[in-house]
């Protein structure tokens, strides 16, 4: 997701279901469901990757990764 509006209608905000999100153009394994958590952000977040590689990480701001 590189875009996300506040205005509503992003697909993975608000769903739960268990499983795992991959990336939508190469397939590969992302994050766990069980690693998903509610916020106020439009974007989905997660408390982890599946592997420490996964995703690259950086940091963003104090206690904040950009990835």
């Amino acid at each position: 997701m590189s875009f996300c509006s506040f205005l509503g209608g992003e697909v993975f905000k608000d769903h739960f279901q268990p499983g795992i999100y991959v990336c939508a153009r190469c397939g590969h394994e992302l994050f766990s469901s069980r690693a998903k958590f509610e916020h106020s952000s439009p974007w989905p977040a997660f408390s982890e990757t599946l592997r420490g590689d996964s995703v690259a990480k950086r940091p963003e701001r104090p206690g904040a990764l950009k990835v």
